[in-house]
């Protein structure tokens, strides 16, 4: 069924996102239940204090993410008459997201299981895809093995034991709104509740799409506690997406946070690379470039994100001088197999990502449907290791429930010592000894 998209003039960067959004075919629709919404239109960006000048762009480079053969199919199947210009828009990606199961059947037959979801009193997060990400979704062939990851299902109103909104106890290491100081020189900046898609098995259910506006109005007094606190060297900005701002919001929070003589370093965790590549334009990464050294961890979950699209913005911020690293979550069904695990990290490399966690699935309520024994986990870690490059072997670790932090998992390499020396086993199973020191 062909959808009827009307053509829309872009919106000032003020109002991006507009939580208020018409959605796909311009219907207003929530899947969730009961979720307190905050008028977008009352945020007030904050004053610029910087002066990054536009046109400071090379015009020799492309501003548009230029579409695969993928996209270029499904905009015409789906979107009849919206030209390629509004397709490679961010803030129209945004503004015609599907927000609800009923719109997603459009394009999408949906399964039994999705179906009840129609029925039901809701779930715990609201449903949000691009129309960029939908098209990897309805795609015959390897659209099944992500969908599970992105399209709510009955099972995730069933709740096991252990499960929590909050697994990592995030709340009770936050010593002011929007900040999370558990680690004793860095700490997680939560800029925003608002993704530009929602994965089932977030790990921050308790916070994202709750207040679905940029916190912009009430980042003070976590900024304030950071020049407080001299020890913290490191901030990750995070959220939500910290990368569905607007340049000049974005710009203000890296400007005051690199205004903080002991802060060294800035990191940003987004999806947005993946689901929203539109977003990575030649302004964008002029602009993050002054706030060196910044780095980004994308989070990726399956090669067939490893799009001509996704690959392109990599490379821009790449270029851009940023290392990028990847966060990717073991999940049931999805990329818990060796040979799809290590087709994704080693495609990663190649678009100048390294590899860098690989996450046990956080048990938020729901999730059982998700995660994986953490023996697979470590057998997919000894998969990868020796069998390709270190490079794209990442970090297997759990963060651990309650606040615990990240602990590394690893395959048992070291058997124990005998007379001076550590017995070691290696890739193939063989065994070795190196004489250690006294």
């Amino acid at each position: 069924m062909n959808a009827n998209v009307s053509q829309r003039t872009a919106l000032p960067e003020e109002d991006v996102p507009p939580d208020s959004s018409p959605g796909f075919g311009g219907k207003k629709a929530v899947l969730s239940g009961p979720v307190s919404r905050s008028n977008p239109n009352e945020q007030q960006p904050l004053r610029r204090s910087v002066s990054f000048n536009a046109s400071q762009v090379s015009r020799n480079e492309p501003n548009e993410i230029q579409p695969g053969e993928a996209s270029k199919k499904f905009l015409q199947q789906f979107f009849p008459g919206v030209p390629l210009s509004d397709w490679n828009n961010w803030k129209w990606q945004l503004r015609n997201s599907f927000t609800s199961l009923g719109q997603l059947s459009q394009i999408i037959a949906l399964s039994g299981a999705e179906k009840q979801v129609l029925l039901s009193q809701g779930t715990y997060l609201p449903f949000r895809l691009t129309p960029y990400y939908a098209s990897l979704l309805s795609d015959p062939h390897y659209g099944s093995a992500i969908r599970k990851a992105m399209i709510p299902t009955i099972h995730e109103l069933d709740i096991a034991d252990g499960e929590h909104s909050d697994p990592l106890n995030e709340e009770a290491s936050s010593p002011v709104p929007h900040l999370v100081h558990r680690y004793p020189d860095r700490v997680l900046f939560l800029a925003t509740g608002f993704c530009s898609a929602y994965c089932r098995y977030c790990t921050r259910t308790h916070m994202v799409a709750k207040e679905k506006v940029h916190f912009n109005r009430s980042w003070e007094p976590a900024l304030q506690y950071i020049r407080e606190h001299k020890e913290i060297r490191d901030v990750l900005i995070s959220g939500g997406d910290p990368l569905t701002m607007p340049d000049r919001m974005l710009e203000q929070l890296l400007t005051e946070l690199r205004a903080i003589p002991h802060v060294e370093i800035l990191r940003i965790g987004t999806k947005v690379p993946v689901v929203l590549p539109q977003r990575i334009t030649p302004q964008l990464t002029g602009m993050l470039k002054q706030f060196h050294p910044l780095m980004i961890s994308i989070h990726f979950m399956h090669s067939v994100e490893l799009t001509p699209e996704t690959s392109e913005a990599c490379i821009r911020l790449a270029d851009a001088g940023m290392p990028l690293g990847s966060q990717t979550v073991l999940l049931k069904g999805i990329n818990d197999d060796i040979d799809i695990m290590k087709k994704l990290m080693q495609g990663l490399l190649k678009i100048r990502v390294r590899p860098y966690y690989l996450y046990q699935c956080d048990p938020i309520p729901g999730s059982a449907e998700f995660r994986i024994p953490v023996q697979k986990g470590l057998e997919i870690i000894h998969g990868l290791r020796g069998f390709t490059s270190g490079y794209a072997v990442p970090h297997y670790v759990i963060d651990a429930p309650g606040g615990g932090g990240k602990i590394p998992l690893l395959p048992e390499y070291v058997q124990g010592w005998e007379n001076g020396n550590i017995i070691l086993k290696n890739y193939e199973g063989k065994i070795f000894f190196y004489p250690d020191a006294g």
